[in-house]
């Protein structure tokens, strides 16, 4: 038995009556809460300080899908919906009272307020992260918040958070990532869980007596592919209705003949987007193929993108790579986790979770106790296990629950006063190249391709997943010395349109000068996440070169670039480290007679798809140019009848100025005729310009 013993009781249940208090009146979010982006991979995800990421945790809106983004340089690649953390124990009293079941939670649904306190929340990098300056401004795609530069940590970045609990054990926990390829689409967790007695922020209530019986740490994953494709599909993809869960190593005495592969035999569960019965399309949807962009789909779809690209290729899920066997003994306990299961994400336990509910906690505690689910999620919905052939919902509906999330429970733990566990665990995603996502989708659209066939292709992302797996598992077992020193990114990457070349110079960090082999420079054209194309290698520079012209640009279009470094280990630098996400133009110089002023084109013919405007400047539609400028001039935009719709203030020295048909308040212009009053800035010198723009 679990027993109180301090001299600040009458203050523990003042506290007590304070903590209950805003667990009912705050409101369930984190709005209020810090949080921050690891994205120096492929995959990017949220972490928030309370210790956990919740469903619509990061945000006030009602969009599920959050998170876990792979490949993350494309949009909307989210495949998290919502997590979930709960520490269960047995036979536990506090100021409250006693309690045969005690469970604290962060998630799915429940902010932790009250439960848990975060203390401690930061971001340490291996180095100064590089800067990336497009025409002299600094480009980025997401803020990150770097406290400690800390050369001597395994990983490229690291998280450390601290968060003390309702139970007095105190969760640390390490968020770790790597940037080279092969290793940056996963991130492995480092998990200590110690009975500390302390249960606030400030470590002011203690039990140093408290010993903690039958402890369990369970974690939820609710995982859904993607948010891209579900309106599409159908919206309830992004609650995860159709999300299939699969197992490995669930268990030693597994009653099921899966009869998995010796190379397969990792504690892992698993998911990705799979069979849904909706009429929505009236094709076979798994892998979700885009054959339409109607309705809220075009918000998230480029109109090009409909030739039947798969569109939810990804497999993501968590292996387990060490779980201690008992305080006093930090070998691996193969047994663990020694719950794993799949969990319908709508069931009662899913909210409105409370320390003090006790017929809740005895609940939430057998859920965490359960053992090893059988058969598996896919196995019960496609007994067959020929999942490139299923047609059963995986919600068993009709009347089914949203989905189902994948459980894992570690435990059951005994922890003194001072006594720790420990977790490490790797988060994945992994599955088909976009490449061959638009081959393959193509060829299934065009009838080419058979839905089986299809299906077939789909499922080999699973290989893919189990790569990454495998990597991860190595790099745990070298103690992080089989990636920790690649070869570095370019320090600063400078990019500049001139008026006829684009120009791009880049610095290195020094140190690891000497393990260069060379520079790779790609370049995109129209948008650095265009859905259909990928970025072009340009040049390949020597480990001595610093510079590049790229002299090819086409003016008016826009151009992305990023800049590898390529070792001599063979290692090599993330692409995301130096993407530049702001475009960059060749410019011409400035005009020197007004009388060559162009508006280009003109007429501006902005539909069909297959109007000039559309080859002069690809995948930025309603965009339009002004030619042959002063190089410090002010362009008014006014309609036929002397409304002033829109004011351009060039600035930058070239001749060339652009304008994407919206007026002052952001909208879109109308067909009609429209003139340009061009003011040099420097002389007064004006010139009027008519155009027109056909919608």
């Amino acid at each position: 038995m679990s027993v109180l013993r301090t001299h600040k009781k009458p203050r523990l249940i003042f506290l007590f009556g304070i903590c209950l208090l805003l667990a009912v009146i705050l409101p369930m979010t984190l709005e209020a809460q810090v949080y921050k982006w690891m994205n120096v991979g492929s995959l990017h995800n949220w972490f928030s300080e309370i210790g956990c990421e919740i469903e619509v945790g990061r945000t006030s809106s009602s969009d599920q899908q959050d998170g876990l983004q792979w490949p993350a340089i494309y949009e909307y690649q989210d495949n998290q919906a919502a997590k979930g953390l709960w520490i269960g124990a047995t036979n536990f009293t506090d100021a409250s009272g006693s309690y045969a079941y005690k469970v604290v939670h962060v998630g799915p649904r429940v902010a932790g307020i009250g439960e848990f306190f975060p203390i401690q929340f930061e971001m340490t990098s291996k180095f100064d992260p590089p800067k990336v300056f497009v025409d002299g401004n600094l480009s980025f795609q997401k803020q990150v918040n770097i406290e400690n530069i800390d050369e001597a940590i395994d990983p490229d970045r690291m998280i450390l958070n601290k968060v003390n609990t309702l139970l007095g054990l105190t969760m640390t926990r390490k968020i770790m990532q790597w940037s080279i390829p092969g290793h940056d689409n996963y991130m492995i967790y480092e998990y200590e869980f110690e009975n500390t007695g302390n249960t606030d922020a400030d470590a002011e209530i203690e039990l140093p007596d408290n010993t903690l019986e039958g402890v369990m740490i369970f974690f939820q994953y609710r995982y859904s592919a993607t948010y891209q494709t579900r309106y599409v599909i159908g919206n309830a993809t992004g609650w995860g209705i159709n999300t299939m869960q699969d197992s490995r190593g669930d268990g030693p005495t597994n009653p099921q003949n899966y009869n998995d592969p010796s190379d397969q035999r990792f504690r892992a569960q698993f998911a990705w987007h799979g069979y849904y019965p909706s009429k929505i399309v009236s094709y076979d949807n798994i892998g979700a193929p885009i054959w339409r962009r109607e309705g809220d789909a075009e918000d998230y779809l480029a109109e090009k993108d409909t030739v039947g690209r798969l569109g939810a290729p990804q497999f993501m899920g968590v292996v387990t790579l060490h779980a201690d066997a008992s305080p006093d003994d930090p070998s691996d306990d193969t047994g663990q986790p020694s719950t794993t299961g799949y969990y319908g994400s709508d069931e009662p336990n899913t909210s409105n979770n409370s320390a003090y509910d006790r017929t809740k906690m005895e609940s939430e505690y057998a859920w965490m106790t359960r053992g090893h689910m059988y058969p598996r999620h896919a196995w019960n919905v496609e007994p067959t296990g020929n999942f490139a052939a299923q047609t059963s919902a995986p919600n068993f509906s009709p009347g089914g629950p949203g989905g189902f999330s994948i459980g894992n429970g570690y435990g059951p733990y005994t922890l003194a006063p001072g006594q720790k566990v420990r977790l490490v665990m790797a988060e994945a995603v992994n599955g088909l190249s976009r490449e061959r996502c638009i081959e393959v989708g193509k060829q299934y659209k065009a009838g080419t391709l058979s839905a089986s066939q299809k299906n077939q292709v789909v499922m080999t992302g699973r290989d893919s997943l189990f790569k990454t797996f495998r990597a991860a598992i190595a790099n745990f077992q070298s103690d992080y010395t089989l990636v920790s020193n690649a070869v570095k990114p370019p320090k600063l990457v400078y990019v500049e349109g001139l008026g006829d070349r684009i120009s791009l110079k880049w610095e290195t960090y020094g140190d690891d000068d000497n393990n260069i082999a060379g520079f790779r420079i790609y370049r995109q054209t129209g948008n650095y996440a265009d859905p259909l194309l990928s970025p072009d290698l340009i040049y390949e520079a020597k480990a001595d070169e610093r510079n590049y012209d790229d002299s090819s640009p086409v003016r008016g279009v826009a151009y992305y670039y990023f800049i590898i470094t390529m070792g001599k280990d063979g290692t090599r630098s993330s692409r995301y480290y130096t993407q530049a996400y702001d475009p960059a133009f060749l410019k011409r110089p400035e005009g020197t007679n007004m009388s060559d002023i162009r508006v280009v084109p003109n007429p501006y013919i902005i539909s069909p798809p297959s109007s000039p405007d559309r080859i002069l400047f690809p995948r930025e539609a309603n965009k339009l140019a002004f030619f042959n400028i002063p190089g410090q001039c002010k362009i008014q935009i006014f309609t036929e009848i002397g409304e002033l719709v829109y004011t351009i203030e060039h600035t930058d020295g070239s001749g060339d100025a652009y304008w994407n048909c919206i007026t002052s308040s952001n909208q879109i212009i109308v067909s009609g005729l429209y003139i340009a009053v061009i003011t040099d800035t420097r002389t007064g010198d004006k010139r009027i310009v008519k155009f027109v723009v056909i919608r």
